[in-house]
């Protein structure tokens, strides 16, 4: 099987697509696979480097056209499947808003918010009844690119400001406190849960990725707090019409849990969080990749 590792991208997480591609390629089996990379730069890319040969695309994209759902019905029209969720489940999660929505109709708690495409349009009465402190962060963005922790009203438009330079929506979501948690599920079974300690004041762009920035790890809870986490990861799997793998990410705050929102494409390279969560299962880097493979075809 002719495997194309697809990376790069065009969103602000491109290095972080490049680190989980080269991880990727370096550690698919190759008595199983041929494999290849594939490094997009623009969109026009997916047309004429992601050729007719490749049997399999494993996307290892984030963000603005790698997690929403355009190079996945790209992809499909080219007949080449592809690694996790497809077109529908990648645009509902990769738009919070819509995300949030699904989650408040579907009873599964989630933080207050608001969202706007304008420093003229913002509501500062609804902010205002969050309280402050509120995070600022792009509506279709991951990586904690462009997020801001606001502690007062008078930051509210220059953060607005700024995440409106990465994305069309900024969302002004309640600050919720308590412990950062992350679910891994894998063909709709939950593995463990894996608990992130921020070195900063949350777990921002460089707590995940610099060095030392975080403590991350697996931990086995409380009973009934393991199960609550479990069954609202379950739950997700299927409102969300998941495919093969995502990680939803988590507060609890006062034993309830809270979800923040689902990746459809999470990092993958060896010291990422789902790898962490496989691992404690006993399986690899490699043998994960593999199920992934397994579990998009089937």
């Amino acid at each position: 099987m002719k495997v194309a590792v697809i990376m790069g991208g065009i969103s602000s997480e491109r290095e972080v697509s490049l680190n989980s591609g080269n991880e990727v390629f370096d550690n698919l089996d190759r008595n199983k696979y041929e494999v290849v990379k594939v490094i997009i730069d623009n969109t026009e890319d997916v047309f004429t480097k992601i050729t007719n040969d490749i049997d399999f695309a494993f996307l290892a994209l984030h963000g603005k056209f790698g997690e929403d759902g355009r190079i996945q019905s790209i992809l499909e029209a080219k007949n080449i499947p592809y690694s996790g969720c497809g077109p529908l489940s990648s645009g509902l999660c990769m738009d919070k808003n819509v995300a949030k929505k699904i989650l408040k109709h579907s009873d599964i708690p989630t933080a207050p918010w608001i969202v706007t495409n304008s420093t003229d349009k913002i509501n500062y009465d609804k902010i205002d009844s969050f309280g402050y402190p509120v995070f600022i962060k792009p509506n279709s963005g991951g990586s904690s690119v462009a997020t801001f922790f606001v502690k007062s009203k008078d930051e509210v438009k220059n953060a607005v400001e700024k995440v409106l330079e990465f994305d069309e929506y900024a969302m002004i979501e309640k600050y919720i406190p308590g412990g950062e948690y992350t679910s891994f599920v894998l063909n709709g079974k939950v593995f463990p849960t894996i608990s992130i300690k921020s070195n900063s004041e949350f777990f921002d762009y460089s707590s995940k990725y610099a060095e030392n920035g975080a403590i991350e790890q697996v931990v086995y809870l409380e009973d009934d707090l393991q199960k609550q986490i479990n069954k609202i990861s379950e739950t997700c799997w299927r409102i969300f019409y998941c495919k093969a793998y995502v990680r939803i990410d988590m507060i609890i705050h006062d034993g309830v849990p809270y979800v923040l929102e689902l990746n459809t494409l999470p990092g993958l390279t060896k010291t990422s969080l789902i790898p962490r969560s496989a691992a404690a299962c006993g399986l690899n880097f490699s043998d994960l990749l593999d199920k992934i493979i397994e579990y998009s075809l089937s």
